[in-house]
């Protein structure tokens, strides 16, 4: 099975994905950890962001197929909020033959924003989002579409 993570930040992805992660013969795959230890000293911007999410998704892809492929399933904590993004997603489920859900966390901007300015406080996230860049990944996302074919679980409020 390959869970995939749709909200816009400070939704709850992560939360999700690390409670789903908790399942036997289970493994979370968190691009916020990969570019960080990879890419963490050259992402100062949402280009740079772009750039270097676009290497990790191409160097991530035949490990996540052969994952799914071994029979383990996989959380990915990435997120699946643009069309684009969604058929690199697409494409390991096809390539992989797994089953899938998309979870679509759908919480008001102002709990979002909320939750961003107490996960920025705490430190503890590696990336640290700004209310400006809020608005800005928020302007690109776009939920999935049903002609796009996903399996999609809704939460509310999550």
């Amino acid at each position: 099975m390959l869970h995939l993570m749709c909200g816009k930040a400070a939704s709850g992805k992560s939360t999700l994905a690390a409670r789903l992660g908790k399942a036997p013969n289970t493994v979370v795959i968190a691009e916020d950890a990969w570019l960080f230890a990879l890419f963490g000293d050259e992402m100062t911007t949402l280009v740079d962001y772009v750039r270097c999410a676009a290497k990790l998704r191409a160097a991530m892809a035949p490990h996540v197929v052969a994952l799914l492929r071994s029979g383990t399933s996989v959380v990915l904590d990435f997120p699946a909020n643009t069309v684009e993004t969604r058929r690199w997603m697409r494409e390991m489920i096809d390539a992989s033959g797994a089953g899938h859900q998309m979870h679509l966390l759908d919480v008001p901007d102002d709990v979002a924003r909320a939750r961003l300015r107490a996960r920025n406080a705490g430190g503890d996230h590696p990336f640290a989002v700004t209310e400006d860049q809020f608005d800005r990944l928020a302007k690109h996302f776009v939920p999935p579409s049903e002609d796009e074919g996903f399996e999609v679980v809704r939460h509310v409020n999550a």
